[in-house]
């Protein structure tokens, strides 16, 4: 797979108030962390962009409101930021899309000349793939990276409950058979990193 040179990596709301399993519910892939570490690292290494995001919600009672210690980003994240050559940049946000915050990350990434984006981050399912949708109705070229996000089991209309796997599954089914991004393993970014 290629990686382009400028490719922006897109770390989405990766904050501590995620590891309250008594609000959120059980969780899949334990994995995702370590591989936005990943990442993250190999941005920064070969002089990529990084993009952080963070959630500011406005419901009240969830733990990533601002004023909450669940409102940060996990340490792992925040330890990284600003440790890479290449630009960076930190949008707030408080609704699904990393494109509906401040400052304007499509306006950003204009102006920078990058046509490609690489989507991780917190929940699979929802801010995760908004932000890929988005960026695929923009004319982006984005590239999913399904095992560096997790989500939560959810409970919708009519009784119906998915479990967090099989909501991941469903979103990489319609983000890649929808034509809105390419689906992919951590490990197959990693490899289209190190050969750009």
């Amino acid at each position: 797979m290629e990686i382009t040179g400028n490719a922006a990596l897109i770390v989405v709301d990766v904050q501590k108030g995620f590891e309250e399993p008594g609000f959120w519910g059980p969780r899949n892939n334990p994995e995702a962390d370590d591989n936005i570490a990943s990442l993250i690292d190999t941005w920064q290494a070969t002089g990529r962009p990084v993009v952080f995001v963070r959630n500011d919600s406005v419901s009240s009672g969830s733990p990533l409101r601002r004023g909450q210690e669940g409102n940060d980003l996990k340490e792992y994240v925040e330890e990284r930021r600003g440790k890479g050559d290449a630009a960076e940049l930190y949008v707030t946000k408080s609704v699904n899309s990393a494109f509906y915050g401040t400052p304007d990350l499509d306006a950003w990434l204009e102006e920078a000349g990058i046509s490609q984006i690489v989507v991780t981050g917190i929940q699979t399912n929802q801010c995760a793939e908004t932000t890929a949708r988005m960026g695929g109705n923009l004319g982006y070229d984005v590239v999913f990276a399904w095992d560096a996000t997790y989500t939560f089991d959810l409970e919708g209309p009519f009784g119906w409950r998915l479990s967090a796997e099989e909501l991941a599954r469903a979103t990489a089914v319609s983000l890649h058979g929808g034509g809105f991004a390419r689906v992919v393993r951590t490990e197959e970014v990693l490899a289209g990193a190190a050969g750009a």
